[in-house]
């Protein structure tokens, strides 16, 4: 089959200027000038309610008795400023403040937006946290290095019964708890309902009015590769900023219905500022999902993606390949998520990972069948302390790493750095810093006031910088071998999951100051059927199958053929068994590996694999 057109979408930044600065540095900005926004988002609150009062805000399904979910549980605009409004009165009245701001345990749901919402229309802080450091953690270090940052007076968490024991652990009796379910034992514990039940005055509208473009909306800490997690400030301004930009760098989400269907975590940029943020500012419906790309609950976000059509789809690289895989399946079931799913989607975007080709591929050929025409695929670069929204993507001719232009308002400054090209950050969508951390804000900027992001980019085309930037890497993550030679982490990282599809969640690259590139995989759960064994047995079984060793064989003798050089050569590739922890800081939300935690904690096995001590160490024949 010829490849299919491209639904129509438009690009809102494709053409950029360049200047020069001092040697080895160079500036880069759209030529579309950020167009004015408002000073709060609660300004966009107040707004949609008065003009589409009735539309869903947020929905979500509700959670019978049995854990199972039913039916959608919408909450308008109209009730969700009301609601914000009354819970803020709650909030005043506590005396709650940056200093004493609202921390959040739980994952998104209902509650959850609204308690946001309250804090943002009466201008306290809150913070939503990683639920991991409450429910998956075993030692809550990283919940209580939250607790001891923030000084919060007001915790809360969905259900009481999940959440105590990490409450219990990290909480002083001067910090309110309050839960919509249940009750913390021997704690003095508050209901959400009571929260919701408290009546608004006009110190609700006094402290609306006493916000702007400087008021700290929110916390959100970063996922700590080096160090313990950082919360960057987020000012009204900075989200608002971000809001703008994304709309004139996407249009399409200003054109008609917004509907996102979304799992994304509030407690990163992504979900929580980026999407969260996109429906607020633009009076769009976001219908909270409940799924998430593991084998456990991926099923979940295929129920509803058979269900609810949006009009734009953000996923991560794994979600992509579950719903890929899904519509591939001549089933009912696979042909109704075709069939509604492709219905009125205009845009796909990922983002956190690479984006594997077999996948981009299984897509198109779902889209192709189904509708006769390519969903494009973008993607772009940010981070927490960008908003996040930084660049995007200029055309849907869209490649793998490709990141394209910086969004109206924000200026890149583009450093050479040991081989590589760094690029930094200046404009309104910037956090002003680390929350009582005045170090780390001083070396995380310049002597310019940009940004210092820690990302490597290179230009897609040398010769047109209208097509923008593409991914090269984090310079941190570089590293050289023992012949001097420069390895490109990023990239070399990429081409490996690629080639190892759809058998590698993620690698981790080893070789600092040895004479070889070696490759620590960790294993997607598809590996089991790779197999063939029993489904009782053992990851350690899995990965010892004589099926899956010969696979990656075959994937490491293709990756050397491919290769050009030392740097880019995997001289010996192990399995992992044992999955990336969040104790250790292995892993994200978002399922994306810390590649120096794992060096760290796993430092015997990168020892033993280039000592050729490990039981299986994969190395090419050819």
């Amino acid at each position: 089959m010829n490849a299919a057109q491209y639904r129509p979408l438009t690009f809102g930044v494709t053409r950029a200027t360049l200047r020069d600065g001092d040697t080895g540095v160079h500036y880069l900005v759209a030529d579309q000038a950020l167009a004015p926004y408002p000073d709060r988002l609660t300004d966009r609150l107040v707004h949609w309610a008065r003009e589409r009062p009735d539309r869903t805000l947020f929905a979500r399904r509700v959670k019978n008795p049995d854990g199972s979910s039913g039916d959608w549980r919408h909450i308008s605009f109209a009730q969700a400023l009301d609601s914000a409004r009354r819970i803020g009165q709650a909030l005043l009245d506590r005396g709650l403040s940056a200093e004493r701001p609202v921390l959040i345990l739980s994952e998104n749901d209902l509650e959850h937006a609204l308690l946001a919402l309250g804090c943002m229309v009466v201008g306290i802080p809150w913070c939503p946290t990683s639920p991991p450091y409450s429910l998956i953690s075993q030692d809550f270090d990283k919940l209580r290095h939250v607790v001891r940052t923030l000084t919060p007076g007001l915790v809360f968490a969905s259900d009481a019964s999940r959440y105590a024991r990490a409450m219990l652990a990290t909480l002083g009796d001067d910090v309110e708890l309050v839960t919509t379910s249940g009750t913390v034992p021997g704690r003095d514990t508050t209901s959400f309902a009571a929260l919701l039940a408290t009546e608004a005055t006009a110190a609700v509208d006094a402290a609306m009015a006493a916000t702007g473009p400087d008021t700290i909306v929110k916390f959100l800490f970063t996922s700590g590769s080096t160090k313990m997690p950082k919360a960057v400030i987020n000012t009204q301004r900075m989200w608002c900023a971000n809001q703008q930009q994304m709309t004139q760098s996407m249009p399409v989400i200003t054109e008609g219905e917004l509907v996102l269907l979304d799992w994304l975590p509030w407690n990163h940029t992504f979900g929580g500022n980026h999407n969260f943020g996109m429906v607020v500012y633009n009076g769009g419906t976001l219908y909270i999902d409940d799924g998430k790309p593991t084998p456990a609950l991926v099923a979940e976000t295929l129920r509803n993606l058979r269900e609810i059509a949006p009009t734009v789809y953000f996923n991560v690289p794994t979600g992509f390949e579950a719903i890929a895989n899904a519509m591939k399946q001549e089933t009912d079931d696979g042909r109704q998520l075709r069939r509604n799913f492709l219905s009125r989607v205009r845009m796909f975007f990922y983002a956190g990972a690479a984006l594997a080709q077999p996948v981009w591929d299984s897509l198109y050929e779902s889209e192709e069948a189904e509708i006769g025409e390519r969903i494009v695929m973008t993607s772009g670069l940010g981070m927490t302390e960008s908003g996040p929204f930084g660049l995007y993507v200029t055309s849907p001719d869209v490649r793998a790493g490709d990141l394209g232009l910086p969004t109206p308002g924000l200026e890149l400054k583009l450093v050479d750095s040991e081989g590589k090209t760094e690029v930094r950050y200046r404009g309104p969508n910037i956090t002003p810093g680390y929350w009582r951390m005045p170090g780390e804000t001083a070396e995380a900027f310049d002597e310019e006031g940009f940004f210092k992001t820690g990302d490597a980019v290179r230009w897609i085309d040398e010769t047109d910088i209208h097509q923008g930037l593409r991914f090269d890497g984090r310079i941190a993550e570089d590293f050289k071998l023992a012949t001097g030679t420069f390895v490109s982490v990023g990239p070399l990282r990429g081409k490996i999951i690629a080639a190892g599809a759809p058998y590698i969640q993620d690698v981790v690259l080893t070789g600092l100051n040895m004479k070889e590139v070696g490759a620590m995989v960790f294993p997607t759960p598809a590996v089991r059927q790779l197999a063939g064994l029993p489904a009782e047995a053992s990851m350690h079984e899995v990965v010892d199958a004589p099926a899956v060793l010969a696979h990656f064989q075959t994937v490491v003798d293709e990756l050397a053929r491919s290769s050009t050089g030392s740097a880019n050569r995997i001289a010996r590739l192990c399995l992992l068994a044992d999955p990336p922890t969040i104790d250790r800081g292995e892993i994200t939300d978002k399922g994306s590996i810390n590649q120096r935690a794992v060096l760290s904690h796993r430092a015997d096995t990168v020892a033993r694999l280039h000592a050729d001590a490990l039981r299986h160490i994969l190395k090419p024949t050819v």
